[in-house]
């Protein structure tokens, strides 16, 4: 059986490959994303897409994708309902925070994350969440674009993931200083570093929170279209 992989496709965009040959995809910001390769710009398919909130760096290409290939689509309440009212989006699933869904065998647990949520119009979209993916075993902690805070513990304790992918670019999101501390606290051993590089004021670097990270933790530096085994 093939190994599940994770692709990086720049900014804070990324797809699973699942050992049995789905596809996933968290927050695909894809056209207009600098540093997304342009053979992964127009997916030839996608299964599922899981949202982290509504900003346009991160809805990006949702609807265009979930319409031509018709994906499932994971994101909290306000925004599920925003997708289906607005957009007509049929394969939409609607948890909240602490809420898990499972979708043909992959679960889906929101958490909580302290940010931002709206939409390009300023619309109000519901909370901002991260994302704990159970897919193959193994479980994936997608923060989506939060600061650091003391209830990481509790993502530790009570879902205790393999893998966190953690923002590091600043300024709209943690730095590498808040990141290594993030780490701390999930007790993780591996992460994937995001957000950082893609406009200017995002200049934390994976090479910084290297040197800030708990001893023992594998800070898994990527280029945008590279993958690793998870």
């Amino acid at each position: 059986m093939a190994d599940t992989t994770l692709t990086w496709l720049g900014h804070a965009s990324f797809r699973i490959d699942t050992a049995d040959g789905r596809r996933i995809y968290v927050d695909p910001f894809l056209n207009g994303n600098p540093k997304c390769p342009e053979n992964e710009k127009d997916p030839d398919r996608a299964d599922i897409i899981a949202l982290t909130h509504a900003h346009g760096d991160h809805l990006g290409d949702t609807v265009e994708i979930a319409k031509k290939h018709g994906s499932t689509v994971v994101a909290t309440v306000e925004f599920a309902d925003w997708l289906q009212i607005k957009h007509k989006l049929q394969n939409v699933r609607d948890p909240n925070k602490g809420g898990t869904v499972d979708v043909d065998g992959v679960t889906f647990t929101l958490t909580n994350a302290h940010h931002s949520s709206s939409n390009n119009n300023l619309e109000y979209m519901g909370e901002p969440c991260g994302i704990v993916v159970g897919v193959d075993g193994s479980r994936l902690y997608f923060a989506g674009d939060t600061c650091v805070f003391g209830d990481m513990q509790l993502i530790a304790r009570l879902y205790e993931p393999d893998i966190a992918i953690l923002p590091i670019g600043g300024h709209y999101t943690m730095d590498p200083r808040e990141a290594a501390l993030a780490l701390e606290l999930l007790g993780v051993k591996r992460c994937v570093p995001c957000h950082y590089g893609t406009f200017p004021p995002l200049v934390g670097t994976p090479s910084e929170l290297r040197k800030l990270a708990p001893s023992g933790v594998q800070v898994e530096e990527m280029e945008p279209g590279g993958s690793i085994t998870v």
